[in-house]
């Protein structure tokens, strides 16, 4: 495979910071489209290859905002959108918790067991994460891509190639506009940057 750059969107509208917004289609706030344009300025002198996208709005502005610099087109990808969270969209972790208690204490234990009332199970959405990584073996190992995505997808996505358990995606901090960065060989990859946001100071 290649070089990978994992990008978590930019902030979003409809008080994303405190609300599960899984699969629901937010928009990317002023805040958010200021964070995807400092990613852009970042990245202006990389030479990048290919840009994937989760196919929701939040994610494919961020990617469209770092591709203006590339002239590449985007590859929107339904399967690096974030977990359905079926009932629990839009909901605080108070809500949720009062409404759906035994969901919370599967979620506090970080149970592998974990299902979204109406949504996807953690083991169908790391399912669908993997389905993803089959397109990347379409790369040569010197290209650089680009991958922009969601806090869950993404860190599915870095147990997927390193080579770990899916359980342990919660120990994995990823920002809003971050960078993360794997170089990937034969052999396994190599996690060379962890969810830097350097360029949002």
């Amino acid at each position: 495979m290649s070089r990978l750059l994992l990008i978590r969107h930019g902030d979003t509208e409809s008080n994303s910071a405190e609300r599960y917004w899984g699969d629901t289609d937010v928009k990317l706030s002023d805040a958010g489209l200021r964070q995807a344009e400092r990613l852009r300025d970042r990245l202006a002198t990389e030479r990048i290859n290919a840009i994937y996208s989760s196919d929701l709005s939040r994610a494919l502005v961020t990617a469209e905002t770092i591709a203006s610099n590339h002239r590449l087109e985007i590859i929107t990808c339904a399967e690096l959108r974030e977990m359905n969270f079926g009932e629990l969209e839009g909901l605080t972790f108070d809500e949720i918790s009062r409404r759906y208690p035994e969901v919370t204490e599967l979620w506090l234990k970080r149970s592998p067991k974990l299902k979204c009332p109406g949504g996807e199970s953690l083991e169908e959405h790391n399912i669908r994460i993997s389905q993803f990584t089959g397109r990347l073996e379409n790369h040569a190992p010197q290209e650089t891509i680009v991958i922009v995505a969601h806090s869950g997808s993404l860190r599915s996505l870095l147990c997927h190639l390193l080579g770990i358990g899916p359980e342990r995606r919660w120990q994995f901090r990823l920002d809003l506009a971050s960078l993360t960065i794997l170089d990937t060989y034969s052999q396994g990859a190599i996690l060379s940057l962890l969810n830097d946001v350097s360029h949002l100071r």
